[in-house]
């Protein structure tokens, strides 16, 4: 895990090593990139290939960071005044603090377009390529993150359905943690059953990881987020725990966490090594 990490590191560090026309925007933009965090979704990627029995290629990990990329410039606009307003994240200031609002702003725009500069530059074939570039786009854009984001933003304070809650944390959170796993069906050459099988265990992780982080939001204290707790209900946003209650959420989170765990295990039946994926996944768990 950690050679993957490093390789990942690298391969991050490359891409804004060659001049640019702004060195203080790439001095922006590295600062919130080596900021830390789990790096989970890149991961994901590279632990699911490695199930499948590839070896991990360079063009491999351009895909993982092209992820990555995606994921950090939205954290960067998740912070600013106009979003989330926090003063900190990764246990940092965060990048609008450090740097102004507007080199946020564009820190952010830069790393959204990066992404897919880097991602076409992975040496894969060329069909698989143009998948990843149209799946990524769909994960990142209106119909992924932005669109959930924006309806995120406007359920502040709006008494919403669970089907409207769902459909918020399932673009906002969810489709990015999804990619890995149809990406990985796309460079592992996967049948039709399997694809559909990674499809379901993206769509699982990516509501689990939300219910979890919602949790987090009202439990866990600063030095444990990295970022400013109890922010969500600050904001009255729609969360599990508003919804449900802080137990049923959890009890919600234990269920979505055996839900994958079975589907793993099937996948182990086909020949799928899991063995890294299931250790990720109790990492996952909360106690009560």
């Amino acid at each position: 895990m950690k050679q993957q990490t490093q390789a990942l590191e690298d391969v991050l560090q490359a891409f804004y090593q060659s001049d640019s026309p702004d060195p203080v925007l790439v001095e922006s933009i590295l600062y919130s990139i080596e900021a830390g965090g789990k790096r989970l979704r890149p991961l994901i990627l590279l632990d699911l290939l490695q199930g499948f029995g590839l070896k991990i290629e360079e063009g491999h990990l351009k895909v993982a960071a092209a992820l990555e990329m995606i994921h950090t410039g939205s954290l960067i606009h998740d912070d600013l005044p106009a979003m989330d307003d926090d003063d900190y994240r990764r246990g940092q200031l965060t990048n609008h603090k450090k740097y102004g609002e507007a080199a946020a702003i564009l820190a952010g725009d830069s790393l959204f377009l990066d992404a897919f500069a880097l991602l076409a530059q992975a040496q894969l074939p060329a069909p698989k390529v143009v998948k990843l570039i149209n799946l990524l786009s769909l994960a990142s854009g209106t119909y992924g993150m932005v669109g959930g984001q924006s309806l995120d933003i406007r359920s502040e304070g709006q008494a919403i359905t669970l089907v409207q809650l769902e459909q918020i944390h399932h673009h906002k959170t969810g489709r990015l943690l999804h990619f890995p796993f149809v990406a990985a069906g796309i460079l592992a050459d996967v049948d039709e059953q399997t694809a559909e099988d990674l499809d379901q265990l993206g769509q699982l992780l990516g509501l689990a990881f939300q219910v979890r982080d919602d949790i987090l939001d009202e439990t866990a204290s600063f030095e444990e987020l990295g970022k400013t707790p109890k922010k969500d209900v600050a904001a009255q946003k729609a969360t599990y725990p508003a919804f449900y209650g802080l137990d049923a959420a959890k009890t919600l989170l234990g269920d979505l966490l055996a839900q994958i765990d079975r589907l793993l295990q099937k996948l182990e039946e086909q020949g799928f090594d899991a063995q890294i994926m299931k250790e990720r996944i109790e990492g996952l768990a909360i106690g009560n």
